[in-house]
């Protein structure tokens, strides 16, 4: 993928533009006669691109925790700088940091996006990311469960129906098709395949180089997310005519519940921002929970005594109710959240100079938070390269430790959706099969999100 190069492509194409744009920030914040700030310790690196290619080779090689982890050791356990993609950038260490971060948005911080992601991305207003949550909310999915297994089960039956399969590819059109039900109302299989190309080529922009012209990668991801979005407007345009004939049938969708609800000052929201909230969600639910879910089947192959426990589990008809009963289920996906954090991390950017840990982060700069720099420390998590679900029993981790949809008013709004989508799969898959991986030695990758390399194909064998 183009995203493996970024790092040194970033350094020749974008150079002259970050450059220019440094040199004109640099001289308009030129400091006075008044006292200079006390900045965090740390190094910005090279000229313009900073750190950024130590920053994506660790990711690359799934240890983004040790960028970290070198420097807070280095210069400061609870905060330092750097250079990020032409920002520069503070990195507010430990679950202090993250209760920081996510306790004081629109305070102090506001989200940011790097400029493939505002390119592609329409930005999502608070009144939109309220109505949305108000639909995934776990009491408002309850009324979906049925739904969510039947699919699952008619999955197993028409593409699992084999002796070998990959199971990657396998989980995305599952996922893929959930969503297209769930959230916009769509059923046709052609229709979901046109999607799932759009939203490839979306996915493949996210990380791509930052310049939009014809013929590069960021260029198609632009596109292809206009693609999805006039597809969702012209389904809203459905819908509004289905309205019109009395067609209550086909406004079960979220999508139909989202347009048809108006907010506490009674009105509705924009149609063409509720189309781009789609887009995230679509894209936002796709590969990164498709991966995890395929990395818990890894896992589940290579421990044999870790599948049995989560066969132990509710064997009936998915209900509500079984979901809170599927504990060691959860457990064990919330180990592998951990050890693969299908987010990176995100970023905020200082909306007013502010004080942390006696260091002044000036209004402008970005902030970036990795789930990994907590996942993989060994003072929350002991032993933290092996895979332990126990971890996560009792009590559970630490506060602010382990936080895989985010957390504060940020909080990925469809963190509750993503829980029932991988346990309904786990739950289905291990009640069907045992299963045997074909590449015993086969690692995990980012490519971008984690996923194993080669997709995971596996030998299925059907339980009597």
């Amino acid at each position: 993928m183009e995203f493996l190069s970024f790092p040194l492509l970033l350094c020749f194409i974008s150079f002259t533009s970050l450059l220019l744009y440094t040199l004109v920030k640099k001289n308009k914040s030129k400091p006075t006669n008044q006292e200079r700030p006390i900045l965090p310790p740390g190094r910005t690196g090279w000229p313009v691109i900073g750190e950024t290619l130590d920053y994506f080779s660790k990711f690359q090689n799934g240890v983004s925790e040790k960028f970290v982890a070198e420097r807070s050791n280095k210069y400061s356990p609870k905060v330092f700088k750097t250079s990020l993609i032409g920002e520069p950038m503070a990195f507010l260490c430990g679950p202090e940091g993250n209760k920081f971060l996510f306790s004081n948005e629109k305070k102090l911080v506001r989200v940011w996006y790097p400029i493939s992601l505002q390119k592609i991305f329409p930005e999502v207003q608070e009144k939109e990311r309220k109505m949305f949550q108000t639909f995934l909310k776990a009491d408002a999915l309850r009324k979906y469960v049925g739904t969510m297994d039947m699919l699952m089960k008619q999955h197993l039956e028409t593409d699992w129906n084999r002796e070998e399969v990959s199971v990657n590819p396998m989980v995305k059109k599952y996922i893929l098709t959930l969503a297209c039900r769930l959230i916009i109302g769509i059923d046709d299989p052609n229709k979901v395949e046109e999607l799932a190309t759009l939203i490839d080529r979306v996915e493949a922009g996210i990380f791509s180089v930052p310049v939009n012209l014809p013929g590069t990668t960021l260029n198609h991801a632009m596109r292809a997310a206009k693609e999805i979005i006039k597809d969702v407007l012209n389904i809203i345009k459905q819908r509004k005519a289905d309205l019109l004939d009395k067609d209550s049938a086909s406004m079960q969708d979220i999508l139909s519940l989202v347009f048809l609800t108006a907010d506490e000052n009674g009105s509705f929201l924009n149609e063409s921002d509720i189309a781009g909230s789609i887009l995230g969600l679509l894209v936002g639910g796709y590969s990164g929970i498709s991966g995890t879910v395929t990395i818990i089947m890894k896992y589940l192959a290579e421990l044999p005594h870790a599948y049995d426990e989560v066969l132990r589990e509710p064997k009936e008809l998915l209900t509500w109710e079984d979901f809170r009963n599927m504990r060691y289920s959860w457990s064990v996906a919330s180990e592998i959240l951990r050890l693969h954090a299908p987010a990176p991390g995100t970023f905020r950017e200082a909306i007013t100079d502010f004080t942390y840990a006696g260091y002044t982060i000036p209004k402008g700069w970005k902030l970036h938070w990795i789930a990994n720099a907590t996942n993989k420390n060994p003072e929350y998590f002991p032993d933290p390269h092996k895979f332990d679900p126990s971890r996560f029993e009792g009590k559970g981790p630490a506060p602010y430790t382990f936080a895989p949809f985010g957390g504060g008013p940020r909080m990925c709004p469809g963190n509750e959706y993503a829980r029932l989508e991988i346990l309904v799969v786990i739950h289905n898959v291990v009640l069907k099969f045992k299963w045997e991986k074909l590449i015993p030695g086969e690692k995990v990758v980012n490519d971008p999100f984690p996923v194993p390399a080669h997709g995971l194909p596996v030998r299925l064998h059907r339980h009597n």
